[in-house]
């Protein structure tokens, strides 16, 4: 009786280990880290651009045009409490990249031509230089 017992405690604890262990079991995922995934639907950018590189100038248009994310990025369809950043479903998106390039050519083409912009610092053409933390321009 004794040994029966003892066999069923054992028996008992180790279908209880086991099940801990497959309960606590995380899978193993090929879910690569948001900051290493390749980006996709680069316009503007550079192909090769790293997440955190755009990230720190996509931050950087939020604070001048003092909008959030979804001001230019589509919901994700998958998941509407997230954004899918690579969708040119929101018009927006493809007026920030013209803008993009007007600032761009506007630093290339004019602000380099300044009288002794070599020697001096020359302020660079940013989208904070007209929106001012406003989505639109105040214009006057």
């Amino acid at each position: 009786m004794i040994q029966k017992r003892k066999t069923m405690v054992v028996f008992t604890c180790i279908t209880a280990f086991i099940a801990l262990l497959v309960i606590s079991f995380k899978p193993i995922t090929s879910e690569v880290p948001f900051q290493q995934r390749k980006l996709k639907n680069l316009k503007v950018f550079p192909a090769n651009s790293s997440y955190d590189s755009v990230d720190h100038v996509m931050d950087q248009y939020k604070v001048d045009l003092g909008v959030k994310c979804g001001y230019c990025h589509a919901q994700s369809k998958d998941n509407p409490r997230q954004r899918d950043m690579a969708s040119d479903e929101n018009p927006k998106k493809d007026i920030c990249r013209d803008m993009m390039r007007m600032t761009e050519e506007m630093n290339k083409k004019y602000m380099q031509r300044i009288p002794h912009a070599d020697t001096v610092t020359v302020q660079r053409v940013t989208c904070n230089t007209c929106h001012r933390g406003q989505a639109k321009p105040l214009v006057k």
